[in-house]
């Protein structure tokens, strides 16, 4: 008689759970005659799919994950998860163009949380989700309770409910339960150094996180390394085989709440730790170690993923699983069966077939930061006495005020007011909590303050799980150690466009550190990255307003760079009003100078040299500039003769961000330009000088002569100011590149302007 087919039959998750356990073993026939249908036609991932079909009807009739959270990691092992989760009737076009996607991909399915495709992102990920959900969870608990309180006591004053403004009579009740978050890593993935850093932290804050380790000894190849002899050590270890049985009988002889659930994961847990010499790696760390289980019994991983919902603690479950499972061809040779080309009718395991069981064989750094040593030198040492820095920075031209903080703590102190004014808010530091000056956040807010240790691949990937369940994290870290988590910055952030905003301290030059701590590749290495907002404050006054901007007015990754020196405000506290407001891809014009003006762009802090060259070059009376008291544009001010024509040589614009760069102000001095210079503190390559001539090709108009000041090559350790001297980056190099571009390229007349050629 013939077997009528279940699969399509499902549309959710919802619909497995009211299928018997035989039902379930059908579907999973089923799945395998999916996948092979596919690989019939073309190259998909196979192996791995058919390997983890069991264990994915598993997770899907224990966990909700319409509420729960699941995190693949890599994601190709998605193709049963998918099948089961309302995607069946599209998936004969998986990894074709305009079809499903071959990993998992939000805009398909609530079931994807994450577009996933590196190894070793889940566990992270999941700690992150697990945080945000637990404090959102904590925020929601309290204003239903706060709400209740309030209804109570316009009762008792004999009031209705809905005629009081301070009852919400909309709020609904919290849910008794949290949220749970599970990671399924595969032991090829497990050796990743961001795997540990998670575990580390994991094992540390003690959140329920369970970890569903999928252990078939392979990765795409076999694995190889310690991780996989000491996980071989669990399959292998004769203790096993004793504790297999009994381990069973109690499981199948208790209920899957309460006490005695307790009892029997100590139980488990002691016998197999006993079991093994030297104790257990995971235990160790804090998170308890479940396993190994039969991958391919669906009743037996529900038990154990029953058993690590129910705990409070961190879990880690052992899953052994084989490669290729129901295509024997793939079992042998599951390297080759990996992705292979279509497949000339696989011979498949016929649905009702009971599958083969599986076989458990009894053999079987240093803060580089502080007050007093803060960019290499004294404040006394670097700046002398206050009438000197007067002088020195022309204070009486520029407005500009040098304030007693480091851009540091304007940043520290900016995100300690956001976090009171925003619950929502949460930071994250690896290992540089007073290097960053975020004591006083921590002290104030220790429940939203993590410290990952040296791990900023696991810092950025932890972040990208919060802000996936609601919550805004910022991450502050050092501009160069930020290149560490690179490839997180890809795929959990930009490719998924979460909210995260980095902060990245230490941007540029830092001195005496040296090449090593120098902050200087990171508008190079994020330009290429769809989605991430690029900020470069001038100023503390520009630094206070992104973070403000990044917090409350968007919903994108925002990345924002600041130096290692001491902070300076270009005009008084009691002017700012008259700054050209922060807003996304906005710049802002200093000082606009007439058409055939040499242009100044500069991105960042930089702009002060620029400011210092142009004042001094002025009072020298080397360039006509009209400055009045404020240095910010404004066309009843500066630069306009009392006729109303601008005098003023040269146009000096503080772009504040890389990307987007702000081309409907920017485009249109270039086109009036007799010629440009770009200053930035980074890498010359690929930065912001690179992104303007991009903007200028890309608008098809005349690319004016152009020299471009930025940093090259390895910048040795010295103070800060001898490193900008060496960089052609301090306002000695800035005159001089003035006076060179003047002479070369003269302007003859307002708005004629000299075509003798170009200079780099």
């Amino acid at each position: 008689m013939p077997v009528t087919p279940i699969l399509p039959t499902i549309h959710s998750p919802d619909d497995l759970r009211k299928l018997s356990l035989l039902e379930l073993k059908q579907v999973a026939v089923e799945i395998r005659e999916a996948i092979c249908a596919v690989v019939e036609r073309r190259s998909a991932h196979f192996a791995s799919n058919l390997g983890v079909v069991e264990l994915t009807l598993a997770l899907h009739t224990t966990f909700d994950f319409t509420y729960d959270r699941l995190v693949w990691d890599v994601g190709h092992q998605c193709y049963p998860h998918k099948l089961i989760t309302g995607r069946y009737n599209a998936f004969s076009g998986i990894r074709t163009q305009g079809g499903l996607m071959g990993y998992p991909n939000p805009a398909e399915s609530e079931y994807d949380l994450f577009m996933t495709g590196h190894a070793g992102c889940s566990i992270s990920t999941a700690v992150g989700l697990k945080c945000g959900d637990d404090l959102l969870y904590a925020l929601q608990e309290e204003k239903f309770q706060k709400n209740k309180e309030n209804s109570q006591k316009v009762k008792e004053a004999g009031v209705s409910p809905e005629d009081d403004d301070s009852v919400n009579t909309a709020a609904v009740s919290v849910r008794q339960d949290k949220r749970h978050a599970v990671a399924v890593i595969g032991d090829g993935s497990f050796a990743n150094g961001v795997v540990f850093e998670g575990l580390n932290h994991l094992g540390g804050i003690q959140k329920n996180v369970t970890i569903v380790l999928n252990d078939n000894k392979m990765s795409i190849c076999p694995r190889v390394g310690g991780m996989g002899k000491y996980l071989d050590s669990l399959r292998m270890h004769p203790i096993y085989s004793e504790l297999k049985e009994g381990m069973k009988a109690g499981l199948y002889s208790i209920p899957v709440v309460g006490k005695p659930l307790k009892n029997v994961l100590h139980y488990v847990k002691d016998a197999v730790k006993a079991g093994i010499l030297g104790g257990m790696f995971f235990d160790e760390l804090g998170i308890h170690y479940l396993g190994p289980v039969n991958g391919h019994d669906i009743q037996e991983i529900q038990k154990f993923l029953m058993l690590a919902r129910q705990c409070e603690e961190p879990v880690l479950l052992h899953v052994l699983t084989r490669k290729g499972s129901g295509y024997l061809p793939a079992e042998e040779d599951p390297t080759k069966y990996h992705a292979p080309p279509p497949l000339k009718h696989p011979k498949r395991i016929p649905m009702g077939v009971k599958q083969t069981p599986l076989e458990i064989s009894a053999k079987i750094e240093e803060d580089p930061s502080s007050d007093e040593n803060y960019s290499g030198e004294t404040r006394s040492e670097k700046t002398g006495s206050q009438a000197e820095l007067r002088e020195k920075l022309c204070r009486e031209r520029l407005s500009i005020k040098v304030l007693e903080d480091s851009y540091t703590q304007v940043a520290s102190r900016t995100v300690l007011e956001l976090m009171r004014k925003h619950p929502e808010v949460v930071v994250i530091t690896a290992a540089m909590c007073q290097g960053n000056k975020l004591e006083l956040v921590r002290d104030e807010f220790p429940e939203r303050f993590y410290d990952v240790g040296i791990c900023e691949s696991h810092a950025v990937t932890l972040a990208a799980g919060m802000a996936k369940a609601g919550i805004r994290p910022i991450v502050d870290i050092y501009s160069t150690f930020m290149q560490r988590a690179y490839d997180h910055l890809f795929q959990e952030v930009s490719l998924q466009n979460l909210p995260v905003i980095l902060l990245m301290d230490r941007a540029g030059l830092v001195g005496p550190d040296g090449p090593t701590h120098h902050g200087t590749y990171d508008l190079a290495y994020m330009r290429p990255f769809p989605n991430i907002i690029t900020a470069v404050p001038a100023d503390a006054y520009d630094l206070r307003e992104m973070l403000f901007l990044a917090v409350e007015k968007t919903r994108a990754p925002f990345s924002i760079r600041y130096p290692k020196t001491w902070a300076v405000e270009i005009c008084p506290e009691e002017h700012f009003q008259q700054r050209i407001p922060v807003m996304v891809g906005g710049a802002e014009i200093f000082l606009k100078g007439r058409k055939g003006a040499g242009l100044l762009l500069a991105a960042g802090t930089q702009i002060m040299e620029c400011l210092r060259a142009v004042t001094f070059l002025s009072e020298n009376s080397e360039i006509s500039l009209n400055l009045n008291e404020a240095f910010w544009h404004n066309e009843k001010s500066y630069g306009v003769s009392e006729g109303g024509r601008s005098v003023s040589e040269i146009t000096v614009v503080n772009a504040r961000f890389v990307k987007p760069l702000d081309t409907n102000t920017i485009l249109p001095l270039v086109e009036e330009a007799a010629w440009m210079v770009t200053v930035e503190e980074g890498v010359r390559d690929g930065g912001f000088g690179s992104a303007v001539l991009e903007a200028i090709t890309d608008a098809g108009i005349r690319v004016p002569p152009v020299r471009r000041l930025g940093i090259q090559g390895f910048i040795q350790h010295a103070t800060r100011e001898q490193q900008l001297a060496e960089a052609g980056l301090d306002m000695e190099n800035i005159i001089q590149t003035i006076r060179e571009m003047r002479n070369l390229y003269p302007a003859s007349g307002f708005g004629e302007i000299s075509e003798n050629g170009r200079g780099e």
